[in-house]
């Protein structure tokens, strides 16, 4: 069994509001703590699976994309440039309204211009929310979206469903009865 399945049917589940069931998963959440050999088997499965050719850039979102992205930035050597919740003010900065079942934000693009071919790597596909934004953005800045890939999807419909974006997962999960279920280890969207 893979270590990514593996310590997906091992994440310990807390229940928010709502009675909502939530996996704790050191991927998405930073704890309990992310094993470097779960990080590199992630990193290859990404690599594998992504379209890195005349790529330019890697972008993902603060903050749980990060270590994700920078792991791959360093197997590919393709500069990373990350999306922050913070403005900075600098010339060409593009802001982006996201907005999740869970939060409603600012976020702005630094680095990411016209006719750059660029990757978005993130971890978790739930709502949607903040990847639609992100591609909307990158679009309108006139950026080439190459390929974009989550870690894990989250079961249900999502934000992206009705437009012509594609996510490629490495995992489909599920909370079921306290536990998380895999409902597909290969899944593209």
């Amino acid at each position: 069994m893979d270590l990514l399945r593996q310590s997906l049917l091992e994440a310990p589940i807390v229940e928010k509001e709502d009675g909502y069931q939530y996996f704790v998963h050191p991927v998405s959440d930073g704890v309990p703590m992310l094993k470097p050999e779960l990080l590199r088997e992630i990193v290859v499965k990404i690599i594998r699976k992504a379209r890195l050719e005349d790529v330019d850039k890697i972008v993902t979102p603060a903050a749980m994309g990060i270590h994700i992205s920078t792991a791959v930035s360093l197997m590919t050597d393709i500069p990373l440039v990350v999306i922050r919740k913070r403005k900075y003010g600098l010339e060409g900065e593009v802001s982006l309204t996201q907005q999740t079942g869970y939060s409603e934000g600012e976020m702005y693009i630094n680095d990411v211009g016209e006719g750059d071919r660029v990757i978005v790597l993130d971890d978790v596909l739930s709502t949607g929310g903040t990847m639609k934004a992100i591609l909307d953005a990158l679009r309108h800045v006139g950026a080439e979206v190459a390929d974009v890939v989550a870690v894990i999807k989250k079961a249900g419909s999502n934000d992206l469903d009705d437009t012509d974006y594609t996510v490629k997962t490495l995992i489909n999960v599920d909370v079921v009865d306290g536990a998380v279920e895999i409902a597909d280890s290969a899944g593209d969207g």
